[in-house]
Order: structure tokens, then C-alpha cells, then sequence
């Protein structure tokens, strides 16, 4: 059937409706290209060949605009200037010459917030190439966004915000998004484009941020012009120009748009609580005022942080505190100390009770000092003892003893003595006893290697042979005197009990006492220069010299006069003690020997061979002879 032929029998109301659908229709193409060119999009070649290569039913695809450029951002490019090195402030180095003479580690107590300004915090104002981009950011002119269209249309745009606060999306046409909140832009390019498109979805992200240029004055250590990105905050702005300077506030940092103050940030609330709601975005040609630095005040000694603090109006000692972490583990929390620098002259310092004291006001310059409470010696007969008792006792282990208690109580809480017990050799040692006889100890090393030297440096030599055996002497007391030092005392007191035994004398007890109670022992002791050195069975009877006779007795080089014997309960026995011109020691070797002893017989230390005997009288000889023959030739004048 003829189509036309077909309208032309249809009624005219009809056939009028039917043709200006038809001319609507016939159009629209024309009118989509006129209005195209209208928003000031031209459709360019590779665009028009790209829709026309689309599958017939599929969605449109939209290319990207010719010119379109990627963005980057001044912030990106500018290098990040290295941190200057920190200078301490006239109250710093006074605050750290006090912690010094009061043996606190000076080198700690700083500025609060100085680690912001050196080392590694300075990375803090990097810039940051993957930022969260908050829902209320305000567009503006050179923000890029990337836009991804899909379901009829298929797109993957990059789109830059013109100087008019414009984007142009192809097919749709220009989209004022200049001031639109970014949680707010999909809301406005999805109604945009559905003017013209129909079942699509859409994606819209910040790509490329534009660069902003702010304005850092006041005291701070790089005052100047600073281009951030529109992400960059206060904080961060003011982290790349070094922060406060030692003049300056980390508590009073103002944040000014034209005329109007916007925001008055204080540092204490990043840095204490990580609060950060007054660290606002920065905007184009905003100001960034750092005012002058506050009253400060130091706090040292047992806090959890030392430093120096700025303080606000009506800040009291228990903010300070607060500031310092508060005390440590260690701290007396019942009172502080407090130096005034304008009571120098006259109190100096002044003690407070916490906690009704904890509200008094501050002034600046003031020292707080927090005490240790475990530094100072407190009364022993007040104190509980912690003592251990160990060895041949019927319930050995660690036992808390009241105050006033003696050895013999520790004893009878240990449950007493098993019959295996050997009291006379009994162990007994105390740490301050301890630390007393290291310190006797060291001091009597000092002054024999200053003896030792003295006699080396000022002893004459002759010979080369002299010579050499003076180095080799000198050498050999070095060792000795590094070998000496690795010995450490172990804070024995020798208790004075008879052998056979006896009771423990009323000794009190100090906190740390260890009490060993040994098994009766069944050997003594030979060591030294004997012949055959080793333990031998202790019998009942014997004394001193059978016991050198079962070692071989002494050697040819031995020197039996300073025979030794340690006894079991640490004390010593010299056969130097009794001898002289008529006594050889031999009150020593007559001794009666008990279990545990330990014979040492020592090393004659000045031998002389026979050689050097002969050498040495032939010197004599002859000195004697050249003097008689002078003393003849002047006779005979």
C-alpha cells in the first residue's frame, strides 16, 4: 500500500498532528548541533566518526575535548625547603641548666612542640599526593574533575574548571560548579546531563588540585608568600614555613580572609588532645598570623614529659601538670616545688601541697619541680625487710620481716637449721655493704696503679737488659691491675662465730639480706706453689703443716713465710701475722685446721738468679777495688 496515499484518507485534524511529529522529528538533530554550538562546543571530527562507529542501539560515546590539558599543581612542583636547625631560647637554656644540676637529662626538657619544627616532623608538610578531599570543599576556578559516564552514554572525562567557573561536558554543554560543595557536584552534573541523556549513571571525583598562594607573617621562622594546595590547612601551611619561631605562639595562630578573622588555632590541641577542628582549608590569598609567644613555665623532674609550656590567661599549676602527662611511676604526688624568677633574690623556691594547691595561678618564667619518691633514703627501722634465705634450713625462700628484726628471727621464720647445717661457714651478704666495698675497692686499684707508675717512671736503668725488664714489669702490672678490676666484691660480712658452732648474732636486718647456710664441708684446701695441689679429706686433728706435707710441702721458689689460710666463714689467717726475726710463721703450720679451709701458699716475687747474684757482687768488688787504689794514690802523696 502506498504510505501517502494512506495519510491523504486519514481526517485532517489526523494528517496536521501526524506532520509536525513528523518535522519535530526530522529536527532534533539539527536543533541538538545549534544548541551544541550554542554553549560554545563544537563536535569534532574524531567525536562525530566515533559516535557514527558506535553499534547500532548501543550507548553514545563522548571523547574527550581537543585542548583539554592535565593540570598540575604549584604545590607539587615546589620543593620542600630543609628544616633550619633549632635554636633554644634565652628560658630554654636557663631551664636546662637547672635539670642539669638537679641530675636530670637537660638535653629533653625543650620547647613543647619543638619536634614539630626539626627532624622528621617536618614531613608533616609535605605535600600530600593522594589527599581525602572533605564533602564541603568549594570548587573553584583550576580544579580538575574526572568525570565517568555509563548506560546510554559512555564516557571517561577530565575536565578542567575554567577562570568563569565552568566545565564543558561534551553533547551537554557548559556546568557552573564554581562555589558547589564537592559532596554536593554529582547532585548538579547529574541533573545537567539528564536534560539531555536518559538512563545513565555517573561518577565525579577530584583529579589535579590548583594551587593557592597564603600569606605567613608574624613570628614564624620563614615568614612569606607560601602556594599550598586547596587541600592544605592551616597547620600544614604553617608546618611548611618552619612554625612558630622561639618568639613565636604555637597557642594563638590566627587564620584571616579579607577584614574577617575565620579562625584562631591552638597547636596544645593538635598536639594534646589531637583535636583538629579549628585547623580550617585555606583559601586563595588568605593570611596566616602568628602572634608573639605567651607566658612559659617549665616542668621537670618526675612528670611523664619535661618541658616548657605556653600558657593561656587563668592556666593554674594542675594544667601545667596536665600539659607534662602528669607524674610518673615514680613521682611523690603529694607536693611540688616552685622557683620564681622574680624570688630569686629573696625565697627562691616555694613548696606547695597537692592537691589543694593545684588550682594556684602561674606566672611566667616559673619552675616546677616534681619530687621522686624513691630517690631519698627513708628510716630503716621503719621499712619492712625483704630477706632470702638459702641452703640447709627447713623452708629456704624470700621472707618480708617487720621492722626491728633480726638474722636469728629470719632464721626461726625460715623454719631453723637441718642437721647437715655448717653455721660457721654460714654466707651472709648485704647489698650496702656491697656497694661500700666496691667503692673501697676501686679506690685502693687507683692508688696501687698510681704506685706502680711512680716506681716505673722514676726508676733508673743502665742497661738495656734493665731497660727491657722495667717494660716487661710495666706490662705485667697493666695486666694485673685489668685483672684486678674484673673482680667484683660480693658484700660478705664475715659473722664472728666460734668453729664448732654456735648461735647467729643479733644482727638487724637490712632490706635485700641473703643468708646461705652451706652442708658441712669434708675437704681442705691446698693451692699455690706446692708440689701437688688440691682438696684432701678433712680429718679431726690435724693442723696446717700435715696438710702441706700430703700437698709435697712448698716448692723451692715458694714463699712459705706468707702462708695464708681462708677459713669457711671468710675470714683470713696469715702466717705474716706472728712472724719476725725468731719466728719463721710457724704458729701458722701449727694451726688447727677446720672444714672448708683453703691453704694458699704464694710465689716468692723477688727472685734473683744466680747469674745476676754473680754479676752484682762482681760490680761490688770492683767498686771496692777502685777505691782502694784511689784512696792508696792519696795516701801516697
Amino acid at each position: 500500500m502506498n504510505p501517502i496515499h494512506s495519510v491523504n484518507t486519514l481526517p485532517s485534524p489526523w494528517r496536521l498532528r501526524l506532520c509536525l511529529t513528523l518535522a519535530a522529528l526530522c529536527a532534533s538533530p539539527l536543533a541538538a548541533q545549534a544548541q551544541g554550538q550554542t554553549q560554545g562546543f563544537v563536535q569534532s571530527p574524531n567525536t562525530a566518526q566515533a559516535e557514527s562507529n558506535a553499534a547500532p542501539g548501543g550507548p553514545i560515546r563522548l571523547r574527550q575535548p581537543n585542548g583539554a590539558t592535565t593540570l598540575q599543581t604549584q604545590d607539587t612542583m615546589q620543593p620542600q625547603p630543609k628544616a633550619p636547625p633549632y635554636k633554644l631560647s634565652e628560658f630554654e637554656i636557663y631551664v636546662q641548666s637547672v635539670a642539669s644540676s638537679a641530675g636530670t637529662n637537660s638535653d629533653q626538657v625543650r620547647r613543647f612542640g619543638s619536634d614539630l619544627l626539626t627532624g622528621d616532623a617536618a614531613a608533616l608538610s609535605a605535600p600530600d599526593y593522594s589527599p581525602v578531599v572533605p564533602p564541603d570543599y568549594l570548587l573553584q576556578a583550576g580544579d580538575e574533575l574526572v568525570l565517568t559516564l555509563w548506560g546510554s552514554v559512555d564516557a571517561d572525562l577530565r575536565l578542567q574548571v575554567d577562570r568563569s567557573g565552568r566545565i564543558n561536558v561534551p553533547r551537554v554543554g557548559p556546568v557552573m560548579v564554581s562555589g558547589v560543595r564537592y559532596g554536593d557536584l554529582p547532585d548538579v552534573i547529574s541533573r545537567r546531563v539528564a536534560l539531555v541523556f536518559k538512563n545513565f549513571q555517573l561518577s565525579v571525583s577530584l583529579g589535579q588540585l590548583r594551587g593557592l598562594r597564603v600569606y605567613v607573617t608574624g613570628f614564624v621562622q620563614r615568614p612569606g608568600v607560601m602556594v599550598v594546595s586547596s587541600l592544605s590547612t592551616l597547620a600544614q601551611t604553617l608546618m611548611r614555613a618552619g612554625g612558630p619561631s622561639a618568639a613565636g605562639s604555637f597557642r594563638n595562630v590566627q587564620l584571616r580572609r579579607g577584614k574577617a578573622l575565620v579562625a584562631t588555632f591552638d597547636l596544645y590541641d593538635l598536639l594534646l588532645k589531637g583535636d583538629r577542628e579549628a585547623d580550617r582549608l585555606v583559601q586563595a590569598e588568605d593570611v596566616i598570623l602568628v602572634g608573639p609567644i605567651g607566658p612559659q613555665v617549665a616542668v621537670i623532674g618526675s612528670v611523664n614529659r619535661p618541658a616548657i609550656f605556653e600558657l593561656k590567661p587563668g592556666e593554674t599549676v594542675a594544667d601545667a601538670l596536665r600539659m607534662a602527662g602528669g607524674f610518673s611511676a615514680v613521682a611523690d604526688t603529694t607536693r611540688l616545688a616552685i622557683e620564681r624568677l622574680d624570688e630569686r633574690a629573696t625565697l627562691r623556691v616555694t613548696q606547695i601541697d597537692l592537691p589543694g594547691a593545684g588550682q594556684a595561678d602561674l606566672r611566667t618564667g616559673d619552675l616546677i619541680r616534681a619530687f621522686n619518691a624513691i630517690t631519698v633514703l627513708l628510716p630503716n627501722q621503719k621499712q619492712n625487710k625483704r630477706v632470702r634465705i638459702e641452703g640447709e634450713v627447713a623452708s629456704p625462700g624470700e621472707y618480708v620481716m617487720p621492722p626491728g628484726t633480726s638474722l636469728a628471727d629470719a632464721l626461726r621464720r625460715a623454719g631453723g637449721l637441718t642437721q647437715a647445717a655448717y653455721v660457721f661457714g654460714s654466707e651472709f651478704t648485704r647489698e650496702s655493704v656491697r656497694v661500700t666495698q666496691q667503692q673501697n675497692y676501686e679506690r685502693a686499684l687507683r692508688d696501687m696503679e698510681i704506685d706502680m707508675n711512680r716506681s716505673t717512671f722514676t726508676t733508673r736503668t743502665s742497661t738495656t737488659d734493665e731497660a727491657a725488664g722495667q717494660a716487661a714489669s710495666a706490662q705485667a702490672t697493666t695486666r694485673l691491675i685489668e685483672r684486678l678490676r674484673s673482680v667484683k666484691p660480693t658484700g660478705r660480712v664475715v659473722l664472728q662465730m666460734p668453729p664448732e658452732g654456735g648461735t647467729f648474732p643479733e644482727l638487724a636486718l637490712e632490706d635485700g639480706d641473703r643468708l646461705y647456710v652451706p652442708p658441712r664441708p669434708t675437704t681442705v684446701g691446698v693451692f699455690g706453689s706446692v708440689f701437688n695441689t688440691g682438696s684432701y679429706l678433712f680429718s679431726n686433728g690435724r693442723a696446717v703443716s700435715d696438710y702441706l706435707h700430703l700437698a709435697g710441702g712448698p716448692t723451692r721458689g715458694a714463699d712459705d713465710r706468707a702462708t695464708f689460710v681462708v677459713r669457711a666463714n671468710g675470714s683470713v689467717v696469715s702466717g705474716l701475722q706472728s712472724s719476725g726475726w725468731l719466728n719463721r710463721g710457724d704458729d701458722l703450720k701449727n694451726l688447727q685446721a677446720e672444714p672448708g679451709d683453703t691453704i694458699f701458699v704464694p710465689e716468692e716475687m723477688n727472685k734473683t738468679t744466680t747469674v745476676q747474684s754473680v754479676r752484682d757482687w762482681t760490680q761490688i768488688f770492683f767498686q771496692l777495688a777502685v777505691g782502694a787504689a784511689g784512696l792508696k794514690t792519696a795516701i801516697g802523696f
